[in-house]
């Protein structure tokens, strides 16, 4: 039932792309939009395909940001380990003992340098930050250095594993699962468009400040837009969060949001029978809609969040069902017109 999303997101997921290095993830992104009727790749705005008259005057923007968490090698020490500092949020808890992918001039595999528990000092779990920590690739300085520069990139590696149901864990599901939930909406309405157009877009650099969806949506000009991102679900430890896995899209509100659009999305689940959970923030929403709405003179703009266990970590947790009920809310919202 969930065969196509699953597929999207394995290949998305596949391909490494941390802030300012999306090349590999932009060539997935690419291929999984080659229906669109063309594709545009900008280096700095991300990757943007298109469906319909570019000329209507309903152009939909749907935005999920295609880059992931990682590290950067700040350093080679006299013994050979790399020195790091985090690109985006990494939790510095998941790191040690973690398999790690080094980006150099080959791809390498390193671990996290951890203590056993017998020589930890204190209470054993006092965790250092990223910049503090160091990764072992087995090499000497000299050796590392060959294959290894200042300035690389790494990734936490977990690649994409399903779990039991519909659910799925692996690493840069925040936002790989946004970018196959708006590919998939987008497949559900190349045959249905007539009087709109539909831009979408696997935009960069949202881990750091959200540049890439900036730019592209002054360059795109939409007259709407609609956002997905990853939001908390609850699980132990965390009861309280407001989503709930398998529990159905989450619709933002937000005083950064248009409200219309939010009101619009809970209408249309309800009309469809999809699923929905509403989630409140009381200013800036932390995804790209804070970008997005403010392009130029304004973009009246919606966000529609994929519940996610254990966000920024190599094990991140969502369901298949809630990412395919996404894309059919997606799929409503424009062909049912953005207001009845």
């Amino acid at each position: 039932m969930y065969e196509e999303i699953e597929r999207l997101t394995r290949a998305l997921c596949a391909a490494h792309g941390t802030p300012g290095c999306e090349e590999e993830a932009f060539r997935a992104a690419e291929e999984a939009l080659s229906f669109c009727d063309t594709v545009v790749t900008d280096a700095l705005g991300g990757v943007t395909g298109v469906l319909g008259d570019p000329n209507a005057k309903r152009r939909i923007l749907l935005d999920a940001h295609i880059d992931q968490i990682g590290l950067v090698v700040t350093n080679i020490d006299e013994n050979g380990f790399l020195r790091v500092t985090n690109v985006g949020g990494v939790d510095c808890r998941t790191m040690p003992g973690s398999p790690v992918t080094v980006y150099g001039s080959e791809t390498l595999t390193g671990i996290v340098c951890t203590l056993p528990p017998h020589l930890a000092k204190g209470d054993g779990e006092s965790i250092p930050p990223v910049s503090e920590q160091a990764v072992d690739i087995g090499l000497s300085r000299e050796e590392a250095e060959k294959l290894v520069s200042v300035g690389d990139r790494a990734v936490l590696a977990n690649p994409l594993r399903k779990l039991l149901g519909s659910r799925i864990s692996g690493t840069a599901l925040d936002d790989r699962a946004g970018c196959a939930c708006i590919i998939r909406a987008a497949q559900l309405v190349r045959d249905k468009l007539s009087d709109c157009c539909v831009l979408v877009l696997c935009s960069t650099r949202e881990e750091v400040g959200g540049q890439g969806a900036r730019v592209r949506t002054y360059a795109l000009e939409p007259t709407e837009a609609i956002a997905v991102d990853v939001s908390f679900a609850s699980q132990p430890g965390a009861s309280e969060l407001p989503g709930k896995l398998g529990g159905g899209p989450m619709i933002g509100f937000s005083a950064a949001l248009d409200r219309k659009i939010s009101r619009r999305l809970v209408a249309l689940a309800e009309k469809h029978g999809i699923p929905y959970q509403r989630e409140a923030m009381g200013g800036r929403t932390g995804t790209n809609c804070d970008e997005i709405g403010v392009s130029r003179a304004g973009v009246r703009t919606g966000l529609i969040s994929v519940p996610q266990r254990n966000m920024h970590t190599p094990a991140e947790v969502c369901d298949l069902e809630d990412m395919e009920n996404v894309a059919r809310l997606i799929a409503a919202y424009i062909t049912d017109g953005a207001e009845e």
